[in-house]
């Protein structure tokens, strides 16, 4: 395990790669941002606008897949506002709501006058599907997550309308398996590891079968191809960023965690990504059982790129902060499962990287030789 020199992200994260100073792939790609004519991509954007906008006549002409996040008024903004498109947002309801989430859907709904669908999938469906997933490979909202990739897609062929608009390409911003060429297509998108590759057959039993997973499968290359469907993503376009896109959320009336004073997280340096609901940030602290990192480590190091944290001020906090999970969301997921949060410590550390990891009063933390490369930037050295 080595850590990137520049930021605060180890190797370990799945498909980041580093090269042979030690330096992370998205902390180059952030530095080639400066090489990059961005109003020359603008107007390829406004070209792909111009070959959609209208091509239903008065229906929608695109799709912009997000929930009630800081990314999805941004997104919003550009296509109906600035490009001038109808388009229909489409998202995955969550089994639970924060009263700030609420707000900013109501909101970004009057706002910018935009007509949604809104999927809720089966209660029953999921409670069994987030318990098979975390006792078998330790993501505990594989179904809900495979959700967000599918039905926007499968929305698209449905309603024939054949321009699907994504945020940002994660793997490339952030590292992953597709991340290592930038491209505007997201038409790949479902293979980018963030929802494992797992056949139906390790899911389905006696109680649950096929038929009550079709909202989540992923339309067949032919039925994209049949539908002439295109999908992007806006990162490509922009330079990107999660902060900036928080400031203009905020001027149209979205409100972060801090505004409404409703929550603040443990194991988070930042109040306004992912705030629209509670439980389901449990799947996202997994990553630090299983990689040594999570959201600290992932915001932090954005912001390093950006200029908004030094390395010094991220290492502290990474330690400090980012093995911590809120008790808010551990109690909302096991309210909503009904799993016995006894299990769940046994689920935890049956998936915990012990070569990286040791228990400290009972709970996970980085081991000190882990620490120390994380304090210098560089490989994790025998203890």
């Amino acid at each position: 395990m080595r850590y990137c020199k520049k930021c605060v992200m180890p190797d370990t994260r799945p498909g980041i790669k580093f090269d042979e100073e030690g330096v992370c792939y998205p902390c180059r790609h952030y530095e080639n941002r400066a090489e990059i004519d961005w109003d020359k991509r603008w107007e390829e954007l406004e070209r792909l606008a111009d070959k959609y906008r209208g091509c239903n006549g008065d229906y929608y002409d695109c799709i912009i897949t997000g929930s009630a996040g800081k990314d999805t008024y941004y997104q919003v903004h550009v296509f109906k506002e600035k490009l001038g498109m109808n388009p229909l947002l489409v998202s995955v309801n969550n089994f639970s709501w924060t009263e700030t989430g609420l707000h900013n859907w109501n909101n970004l709904l009057n706002e910018f006058g935009i007509d949604a669908i809104q999927l809720s999938l089966n209660p029953q469906v999921c409670k069994k599907m987030f318990v098979k997933a975390l006792e078998k490979v330790g993501s505990p909202t594989w179904y809900f997550d495979l959700a967000i990739y599918a039905w926007p897609i499968k929305t698209a062929v449905q309603l024939d309308i054949p321009f699907v608009v994504y945020g940002e390409n994660t793997n490339y911003e952030y590292g992953g398996s597709l991340g290592n060429k930038e491209t505007y297509s997201a038409i790949d998108q479902i293979k980018n590891d963030v929802v494992k590759p797992v056949p139906w057959e390790e899911w389905t039993d006696d109680e649950l079968s096929l038929k009550d997973f079709a909202a989540c499968t992923y339309p067949t290359g032919a039925e994209i191809r049949k539908a002439n469907l295109e999908s992007i993503y806006l990162s490509y376009f922009m330079p990107w960023s999660g902060y900036e896109n928080m400031e203009f959320a905020r001027s149209r009336g979205f409100k972060t965690l801090n505004d409404t004073g409703e929550w603040k997280r443990d194991g988070f340096i930042e109040q306004y990504d992912q705030i629209d609901t509670v439980g389901y940030l449990t799947h996202c602290w997994f990553k630090f059982p299983k990689f040594g990192h999570f959201r600290v480590t992932e915001v932090a190091s954005l912001w390093i790129r950006e200029g908004r944290m030094t390395r010094e001020e991220a290492v502290k906090m990474v330690i400090e902060e980012d093995y911590k999970l809120d008790r808010r969301m551990l109690e909302d997921f096991l309210d909503f499962t009904g799993y016995p949060e006894e299990d769940f410590w046994k689920v935890v550390d049956k998936f915990a990287n012990k070569d990286i990891l040791e228990k400290k009063d009972d709970v996970w933390r980085l081991k000190k030789n882990v620490e120390k490369a994380l304090i210098n930037g560089g490989q994790v050295q025998e203890e």
